[in-house]
């Protein structure tokens, strides 16, 4: 075994494979009649198959050759809810700064998942497609008296939502101007 001068290996043998082709969404409006611009709703939808069925979930999609992370996330609300960036409901994408790494035991992988947040119009509604059998709102920072994070199922889409709510939210916030998706019409 070859090993360096801190004892890790130099030409590792074996581990999980790692793979990065998988993007999530995380879709915001603000209400009309938000008291503060720091309120906003979050979007989920309930997964219709397996692995995920019955369960709420962001959007979530898988990358196809030759796109970039944020080309699919564009593809994938267009195929999942019905929202095109040119569609005057759509104001606005980012990519979050915090990539989602998860392990997936089934096929020994750690995936590395782009995590993108887009604002829409106060007023949009999503047109579901067979992937989902049901929307929701989900009022943030609080939902009926309980935390946002509380309906989010893993860890990492906990963690976007609270750098959506610090970083993309507030539109004073620093990064936000850069962490805007470029060439969006």
């Amino acid at each position: 075994m070859t090993q360096d001068h801190d004892g890790y290996r130099t030409n590792p043998r074996g581990g999980p494979s790692v793979r990065t082709d998988i993007v999530d969404a995380y879709i915001f409006r603000r209400p009309r009649d938000a008291s503060t611009a720091r309120v906003i709703e979050l979007l989920q939808l309930r997964r219709a198959r397996a692995p995920l069925a019955d369960t709420w979930q962001p959007i979530m999609g898988h990358i196809e050759k030759n796109e970039t992370a944020h080309q699919t996330i564009l593809r994938e609300i267009g195929e999942e809810v019905g929202l095109q960036p040119t569609d005057p409901a759509f104001l606005g994408a980012w990519a979050l700064e915090q990539v989602h790494p998860f392990y997936l035991a089934a096929l020994d992988c750690i995936v590395m998942s782009p995590r993108f947040a887009i604002e829409v119009a106060h007023d949009w509604e999503p047109r579901l497609n067979a992937e989902h059998t049901a929307h929701r709102w989900i009022g943030a920072p609080l939902h009926a008296g309980l935390s946002a994070l509380e309906f989010f199922l893993w860890p990492g889409q906990r963690g976007a939502v609270e750098e959506l709510l610090s970083s993309i939210v507030p539109r004073d916030a620093p990064a936000r101007a850069h962490l805007k998706l470029p060439d969006i019409p």
